[in-house]
């Protein structure tokens, strides 16, 4: 759909409707499995409404086709990003010698701090 948009374009912004809105229904889908339809309504859950509409809008251009194939150009992004596996995370310890030079760090900064404070006189 194309609706008016905002920005640059002079008397051209209040004429002609170039703000592109791409809707895509994501279960309506027939190029896509349904192992996929899952994968993209988990990682693009925030664009997707309860009626399993994908959510696209461009209005960067002046020009209606600019933006149309603006959005066409992020549908395709979105899909690959939303359907290309995350590589999982290899669990790895922190070395022994790097947590020591940690607590050092801190029992040194810890000592620069005190030495700021005034002397303790209650006791005298």
């Amino acid at each position: 759909t194309f609706s008016h948009s905002g920005g640059p374009g002079g008397q051209n912004v209040n004429k002609v409707a170039t703000k592109a809105t791409l809707w895509f229904a994501v279960d309506a889908s027939g190029s896509l499995t349904d192992q996929q339809k899952r994968l993209v309504h988990k990682n693009l859950a925030s664009r997707i409404n309860k009626e399993g509409l994908l959510y696209i809008t461009s209005q960067e251009h002046r020009s209606q086709s600019q933006n149309r194939d603006a959005t066409m150009e992020r549908l395709v992004e979105l899909m690959v990003a939303a359907l290309t596996p995350r590589p999982r995370r290899k669990p790895t310890r922190i070395p022994r010698a790097q947590r020591a030079q940690r607590l050092d760090n801190k029992i040194r900064r810890s000592k620069v701090k005190r030495m700021r404070k005034p002397p303790d006189t209650s006791d005298l």
